[in-house]
């Protein structure tokens, strides 16, 4: 009980910490730009700590060492897809994205791609807002879902008073400061994440060397030791099951491809080429460095504990981390990942907020608000998100509802605006109503794929980037530009 101890009292400071961190900065917003894309003026140290933290928090943390420690060598095309994925983005699509928002003066995801394609830019706007607005209302739902069990699994607390907990953490500094706020607390995250994933692997490494009690005293060790499995990177598959094994891990790349909102807006909210190019070496770096500790904390979990140790796969880090350090500072470090995982959800809510906000409810109103009442309303507005979407993670609180919408998530908003992104990007004979038409039929095929148990034979992160990308091409040359603007 007493790492327990220490854990609660350096995470209660640490939270407490963050908290006044993101309403300091939330002192800085003036404007609706301000409160939604951060004024177009994030330095690229910031711009490219908050996307790796919001795109990787969780999954860095528990769920890739996790996966390690479960399947061996074999997870390693999962992290060459994202990596991958990662640097395309970083290097071909952030600063292109950049530039692209500065000159259409875009200040949300859909906005950016409504303004480039002005000639249908008002159905884009309604439909691409609608859609990302929905899903990922049940994905802040399925964050508050996520914290609560974890503070459940650490410290024994009610599932529901974890929620609570949750949004009470970044509920406040996210209606205050918005996108500004989160960016800047997300910093932080990053900071700490990469301190875990660097210092972790190290000591863990020269624990296992001074300890011959263990399964295995080195990571080949352990590898071998756990079984064919584990040490071969098809897990003994071979011929068709091998090359979907592989594909099927390496699909992730598609995702990062700009599709992905939450990611996106840091792209678009540095503030000039010079700092892109540094948010571009930041992010590839922190990324290449944090991948392959995950990967190794996994791997020295089996070291440790041996393939079967551990009941719940997802919390080898923690594990290691208790086994090979002293409980005030493996406390630290674990505080870190958990306030990482939990913070996902400020990103996710600021984004659904300011979609609804400038997208939706604000264009419907035909009146011109006044600056301080327009920051006013998409303040409350991303208040009522935020308890409507911790009712509904109340009403489902077994979570299989929420979570098989936000498994649509990654295949459907990721794959489907991949592609529109990538297209409105790099062809200039794309238009509007192909955006249109892909985005539907994007998301739509997503849905009937993962419904039919089509997503167990090829996951529908790889088909639906195929089928959008298929369904965008053929709407470029099929369908005519419409020549009225109806922005």
């Amino acid at each position: 009980m007493e790492y327990q101890t220490q854990l609660l009292i350096v995470m209660i400071t640490y939270m407490a910490l963050l908290i006044l961190w993101g309403i300091y900065q939330g002192r800085k917003v003036k404007t609706n730009a301000d409160y939604a894309i951060a004024g177009r003026s994030l330095p690229g140290w910031a711009a490219a700590l908050s996307e790796r933290a919001t795109g990787e928090s969780s999954w860095a943390l528990l769920g890739l060492p996790g996966a390690a420690y479960a399947t061996g060598l074999t997870e390693i095309w999962t992290a060459l897809g994202c990596v991958a994925g990662i640097i395309t983005a970083w290097w071909a699509i952030a600063w292109r994205l950049r530039d692209e928002a500065e000159k259409f003066e875009a200040e949300t995801f859909t906005d950016y791609i409504a303004k480039k394609h002005v000639e249908i830019g008002r159905w884009i706007r309604m439909v691409g807002s609608f859609t990302i607005v929905f899903f990922f209302f049940f994905y802040v739902g399925a964050q508050f879902l996520g914290g609560g069990k974890t503070l459940h699994t650490m410290f024994h607390i009610d599932p529901k008073l974890g929620m609570l907990i949750t949004a009470a953490i970044i509920v406040p500094y996210t209606i205050y400061g918005g996108f500004r706020s989160v960016v800047y607390t997300d910093v932080i995250q990053a900071i700490v994440m990469i301190a875990t994933l660097v210092i972790g692997p190290i000591v863990g490494l020269i624990y296992l060397s001074n300890h011959p009690e263990l399964f295995a005293q080195s990571i080949p060790e352990a590898l071998s030791k756990a079984g064919p499995g584990y040490h071969s990177m098809i897990q003994a598959a071979s011929g068709f099951g091998a090359g979907v094994v592989i594909v099927g891990s390496f699909s992730w790349f598609f995702g990062y491809l700009g599709g992905q909102p939450q990611l996106s807006m840091r792209f678009m909210a540095i503030k000039d080429p010079i700092q892109a190019k540094k948010a571009r070496n930041i992010g590839i770096v922190w990324t290449l460095i944090a991948y392959i500790g995950a990967l190794s904390l996994g791997w020295i979990g089996i070291a440790i504990f041996g393939p079967d140790g551990l009941e719940d796969r997802e919390f080898v880090m923690p594990a290691v981390l208790l086994k090979i350090f002293p409980p005030a500072l493996a406390a630290l470090l674990i505080t870190g990942a958990i306030a990482a995982m939990i913070s996902t959800a400020d990103s996710l809510l600021i984004l659904s907020s300011t979609e609804l906000s400038e997208n939706l409810i604000k264009p419907a109103s035909r009146k011109k608000i006044d600056p301080k009442r327009s920051l006013a309303q998409s303040r409350l507005i991303t208040a009522l998100i935020a308890v409507i979407a911790l009712a509904f993670a109340y009403a489902f609180g077994d979570g299989t509802f929420i979570f098989t919408l936000v498994s649509y998530v990654w295949a459907g908003i990721g794959g489907t605006f991949s592609i529109v992104i990538l297209f409105t990007l790099f062809w200039k004979k794309f238009h509007g109503t192909a955006a249109l038409i892909t985005i539907i039929a994007g998301l739509t095929f997503t849905i009937i794929w993962i419904s039919t148990g089509m997503d167990e034979v090829v996951t529908a992160r790889l088909m639906t980037f195929v089928v959008a990308g298929a369904t965008a091409i053929a709407a470029t040359f099929l369908v005519k530009k419409p020549t009225m603007k109806n922005n």
